[in-house]
């Protein structure tokens, strides 16, 4: 009898062992019952409308009267007033568009040449052997460590004997120059990946290595390149301590510069069309992300910056 027995509480014992494998499952531990799903999303959404709070208040505050933005601190506007679109747009000396059109210039042209240069040098460091390859990665990865203020004043006075001053060239040209350590480090990552057969068979076919850069690299690193187009802009779009430095003509001033004009401009603060502005500035960045978003997360996944 007990040896009839054993198989059957064998089976007893693969199903209990088998039940609690299920049990503890990463899949069984991700989703959980149905209370703690609930529970975790309600918590997810309160925290994520915590951090959403800020930008709420800002648009609510866009359709306010002056006199309301600091006095109601919730988000439905008591009385709703859509002329801050209409004043902030004319309030300065030259409509809001200009200063979009400004910002869009210093934009695109620092994208271009953050992603040609930085892939240029890239490829240097990723597919050539050279002496020094090492030590100079390592000198340009140090560069990272180094505080942008300190050189604020050599690049100002160099600026200054070139006649840049109050143009768009210190904000553009920098970035012709893979100046930029963080994306070449991503491009770096991202080239290491590319089997190398590619530059043999492009050699083979008598290829230069300007030319395999530019045909055979290039085309395949666009992850890395929107990646790096993506930062450029939100960076570039909201910089607002260099323009700052090297613009005086406000018909030149960027987004940042004309928001902050608002502050000042006739002598009071102009509240409802700045916060309307701020408003119509961030629109760029929200949709320019949403487009990119699916290179972004490849770029970020495939050059290993996890």
């Amino acid at each position: 009898m007990a040896l009839l027995e054993l198989p059957a509480q064998h089976k007893q014992d693969k199903k209990r062992k088998q039940r609690k494998q299920e049990k503890n499952s990463p899949e069984d531990a991700l989703t959980g019952t149905p209370a703690k799903r609930f529970s975790r999303h309600l918590i997810l959404c309160l925290v994520g409308l915590a951090m959403l709070y800020p930008l709420l208040w800002l648009i609510s505050s866009s359709f306010k009267p002056s006199n309301d933005i600091f006095r109601q601190l919730g988000l439905w506007p008591e009385n709703w007033d859509f002329s801050n679109y209409e004043q902030g747009w004319t309030a300065l000396n030259q409509p809001f568009h200009v200063y979009l059109i400004n910002s869009l210039i210093v934009v695109v042209f620092s994208i271009v040449g953050n992603i040609f240069s930085c892939a240029l040098a890239a490829y240097a460091f990723a597919r050539m052997e050279f002496t020094g390859r090492k030590l100079f990665f390592a000198l340009m990865l140090g560069t990272l460590m180094l505080p942008g203020h300190v050189l604020l004043v050599p690049q100002y006075i160099i600026f200054s004997q070139l006649g840049w001053l109050d143009t768009y060239l210190p904000l553009i040209v920098p970035n012709f120059m893979a100046t930029n350590a963080f994306f070449i480090f991503l491009m770096v990552q991202f080239m290491k990946a590319l089997p190398q057969e590619l530059d043999d068979a492009a050699q083979i076919d008598g290829c230069g290595p300007f030319r395999t850069f530019l045909r055979v690299i290039l085309p395949l690193c666009v992850p890395a390149m929107a990646t790096t187009a993506i930062f450029t802009f939100i960076s570039t779009w909201n910089e607002f301590f260099g323009p700052l430095l090297y613009i005086q003509n406000q018909d030149l001033y960027t987004v940042p510069l004309a928001l902050r004009a608002f502050m000042d401009s006739e002598g009071q603060s102009m509240w409802g069309p700045m916060f309307a502005m701020s408003v119509v500035s961030i629109a760029p960045i929200i949709g320019f992300f949403i487009a990119g978003q699916k290179y972004l997360i490849n770029g970020i996944a495939t050059t290993g910056l996890k």
